[in-house]
């Protein structure tokens, strides 16, 4: 089966990727398209990455990474990171390793971004997450902007924040 990755800034995408993603995301979350597209137009900055996984024409899979900022204690400076947020593959195509593909190439983007990446999951996607070499942080080293209770935050590319005291910026 032949297949296409492509990574896009927002700022990239043309107006038919955007139908796309949020028909795909309204397949997994129903609030409705008009929803999803207002939620795209309110939280989605310039310069976040889309991961797009398309099979011939169609979109079957897609990840938001989205660039924001986080401090780390001891510091003044604030750090660049990748938020991850959202990863689908259409209902039709699950269970096929289309996730594994698509795992392995967000990895590959956040690496070649020199970033690390963060994402808050439900407990049963940790060991999801860990296969492809996410690494779990203690939640009482993290606080996360408008998150007042967290339970499994991850991360890739960042083993060297593992043991220090992070506050995210989730808008910023």
């Amino acid at each position: 089966m032949s297949y296409n990755l492509i990574s896009l800034t927002t700022s990239a995408l043309s107006k038919s990727n955007i139908k796309s993603i949020c028909k795909l995301k309204d397949k997994e979350w129903r609030f409705g398209y008009k929803s999803q597209y207002e939620w795209f137009k309110s939280n989605v900055k310039k310069k976040d990455i889309h991961n797009l996984f398309f099979i011939k024409s169609r979109l079957i899979g897609y990840t938001l990474l989205r660039t924001r900022s986080c401090k780390i204690s001891n510091t003044k400076k604030n750090l660049k990171y990748l938020l991850f947020d959202t990863l689908i593959i259409d209902s039709k195509y699950r269970k096929k390793k289309h996730s594994n593909i698509l795992m392995h190439f967000n990895n590959t983007i956040i690496k070649q971004k020199k970033y690390f990446s963060f994402l808050i999951c439900k407990q049963r996607l940790v060991s999801f997450y860990k296969k492809y070499g996410w690494i779990k942080l203690n939640t009482k080293n993290i606080s996360v902007e408008n998150r007042s209770f967290l339970r499994n935050c991850l991360v890739y590319n960042g083993k060297e924040i593992k043991k220090k005291i992070i506050y995210f910026f989730t808008n910023k």
